[in-house]
């Protein structure tokens, strides 16, 4: 485990939650600060589905369409670490929510599973209505 996800917890329906990602070890070689971060999110009995990510080049964004307008990524490159602000949460986000790195470089952010190589343990969002 390379990253370290932290911030789910059980909340209802419209309430608010913010995910931290904290990357204390990458592979050798390689920097946070250019690194794309991605957050995932795996329900029970589903494929882990992208929802956001931040990229190392400006700190531009990209969100999954369910997502967009409620949850928010940012970076801090001086404490490695990307968050997620999550509002006007729904039970249909309940779910295991990952962090991701893309560590090579790469501008364009990702948004398939193989495309990360750093990844965190999950945090378990629950949402109920």
């Amino acid at each position: 485990v390379q990253l370290q996800a932290s911030g789910g917890g059980l909340v209802q329906a419209g309430d608010s939650l913010r995910l931290s990602c904290l990357a204390p070890t990458l592979p050798p070689g390689r920097t946070f600060s250019r690194s794309n971060v991605a957050w995932f999110r795996q329900a029970p009995g589903k494929e882990r589905e992208f929802v956001a990510g931040i990229g190392w080049i400006g700190g531009r964004t990209d969100y999954a369409e369910s997502v967009k307008g409620r949850f928010t990524a940012s970076r801090d490159n001086a404490k490695n670490m990307v968050e997620l602000q999550m509002n006007n949460l729904r039970p249909e986000d309940t779910a295991v929510y990952y962090c991701a790195a893309d560590t090579t470089g790469l501008s364009q952010i990702r948004r398939e599973v193989v495309g990360f190589d750093a990844w965190g343990q999950g945090t378990l969002v629950t949402v109920s209505s």
